[in-house]
């Protein structure tokens, strides 16, 4: 992995930390507009975000996004992510790290470690259809139990399908 350049010094001791701790978990590093990104393998997930929460002090979880990429975006590249913005206070710093994942693939429930993760994970399930093993009420939060699809899935019919209009 090469060196990312970093002109926050808070911010290069987080990414030397993990670096140091989990190696080849770390898939890749960027640094942006301030905010530096990890992307890690899904096993290693849990312990990664405890890491920053426990050791490195980022004590909230900011946003919780799932991503669908439904072209090839590279070698090795999934067609889902699940992005975690996680944010320091006080020190106002931001991180984000995310996973990819395959069709019908899940990745582990962070509501242990950060319980505002609830209702974002139920959102993310419902929308597009990504499963997060352990979480304690994974249903659907915005659509209807019946309804037959994740519509903010890129092969979603921008009509709908048959099976999810409403009859009237």
């Amino acid at each position: 992995m090469p060196d990312v350049e970093i002109d926050r010094p808070d911010l290069e001791k987080v990414r030397e930390a993990l670096v140091e701790r989990f190696g080849a978990a770390i898939l890749e590093t960027s640094y942006a507009h301030k905010e530096l990104s990890f992307r890690v393998r899904k096993e290693d997930l849990l312990a990664i975000l405890g890491l920053l929460k426990t050791d490195q002090g980022f004590n909230a979880l900011n946003d919780m996004i799932g991503l669908d990429h439904p072209a090839p975006l590279g070698e090795g590249r999934k067609r889902f992510s699940v992005l975690y913005q996680l944010y320091r206070f006080p020190g106002f710093q931001r991180v984000r790290v995310v996973v990819d994942l395959d069709e019908g693939e899940a990745v582990d429930s962070i509501v242990p470690l950060y319980r505002a993760a609830e209702w974002a994970e139920r959102e993310i399930f419902d929308m597009f259809g990504i499963p997060f093993a352990g979480h304690q009420d994974l249903r659907r939060i915005y659509m209807p139990d019946e309804f037959v699809g994740h519509p903010l899935r890129k092969d979603f019919p921008l009509e709908g399908n048959e099976a999810c209009l409403l009859k009237i």
